[in-house]
């Protein structure tokens, strides 16, 4: 059984930056992509970013692109969300995610249970 654990969240002002990590426990995830999504107040869960198992392939939605940064530390087993340049729309609960293959889907196998991010105007 995996479990992953976020952490890192809390309340910043517009502006400023903030990094989610994700760890993994129960097992290695290779060769499972591990990533992002969020869920805003009255809104449906959304993708935020991914990562390949290797590192070598990224994905990120248009809202949060060249602001945020995913990367990994296999080693670790542990994934990491790095957040400037927030913005109050991105204030949600971030859930992270992991599903076996090359890239991460809204079906994914295990979730966390979720950090809160809230930015202030």
């Amino acid at each position: 059984q995996v479990q992953l654990v976020e952490s890192g969240g809390g309340l910043v002002q517009a502006g400023d930056s903030l990094r989610l990590s994700c760890a993994a426990y129960g097992r290695t995830l290779d060769s499972h992509a591990l990533g992002w999504f969020r869920q805003a107040p009255g809104k449906e869960r959304a993708f935020v970013a991914s990562i390949s198992w290797s590192g070598g392939s990224t994905y990120y939605s248009d809202s949060v692109k060249g602001r945020f940064t995913i990367s990994r530390d296999n080693a670790k087993n542990t994934v990491y969300l790095q957040m400037n340049s927030l913005k109050p729309e991105d204030t949600a609960v971030y859930y992270c995610a992991a599903n076996y293959g090359p890239v991460l889907t809204p079906g994914a196998r295990y979730w966390g249970q979720g950090t809160q991010v809230t930015v202030s105007s």
